[in-house]
């Protein structure tokens, strides 16, 4: 059983967590490269010393950002992820829901996707939370294989050399049974769905595919034929 909070650990995590709201809103106005915490110290009011009791550097407050958009993002995943649906309507609601918290949220998703900030190394403790979203990818194909809804893919180019090894990795640790050719176009499929939401964030399929949402849906339908998520006749 954990132990009850006190009034202190109370108002630690409220006043931890108006920083990180402070931090959000520089994100923002003046991105991540600008980010301070003396910038975000102003904005609440305190002294620069007293907020490095919380986040000692700018970088420990960057990898706080960074943690908690994964696993917002991840959250919402997995939440689509658990709809009572065939796989295939899943692993669509699974994009779309990955889609609609980019656009909710572009600049946190600019901190995590966009372009890298300078003199940043995300540590450790950064690649759980970033692993979720791949993982509910992989959990549908997973799932589909094991309800026999997953097609062999036998005219696709099965991974050799050094991929083969890399995608065993993942097989054995994540995704046990699932075949290395779907396994591979699942994480074909997982940099193309980041790729095409990049694009349509940061202004790129502006005069061609603008506004995106039919874009989106046909390349998502196609992306399921690709990693082998069989159509079901209702």
């Amino acid at each position: 059983m954990n132990a009850p909070r006190t009034a202190r650990d109370r108002a630690r995590a409220e006043l931890t967590q108006e920083i990180k709201d402070a931090a959000r809103r520089e994100l923002a106005t003046e991105g991540a490269a600008r980010l301070s915490l003396r910038a975000v110290s102003r904005e609440l009011g305190m002294v620069s010393s007293a907020l490095y009791r919380y986040f000692p550097s700018r970088d420990d407050l960057l990898t706080a950002l960074i943690i908690d958009a994964y696993d917002a993002l991840g959250a919402a995943a997995e939440k689509a992820g658990q709809q009572k649906q065939e796989p295939r309507a899943r692993w669509q609601a699974v994009c779309r829901e990955i889609r609609a918290w980019a656009l909710a949220h572009p600049h946190e998703y600019a901190l995590i996707y966009g372009s890298p900030v300078a003199g940043y190394r995300a540590p450790q403790t950064t690649v759980q939370p970033a692993s979720r979203v791949p993982l509910v990818l992989i959990g549908v194909i997973r799932q589909a294989h094991e309800a026999g809804l997953l097609d062999p893919l036998d005219d696709v180019p099965a991974p050799s050399g050094v991929l083969l090894d890399q995608i065993a990795q993942v097989t054995a640790a994540v995704a046990p049974g699932v075949p290395p050719k779907a396994l591979t176009r699942t994480i074909i499929a997982w940099t193309q769905l980041f790729g095409m939401i990049s694009f349509e964030l940061f202004g790129q399929l502006v005069g061609s595919v603008d506004p995106s949402e039919p874009f989106f849906e046909h390349t998502t339908d196609q992306m399921a034929d690709f990693v082998g998520l069989r159509r079901t006749v209702s």
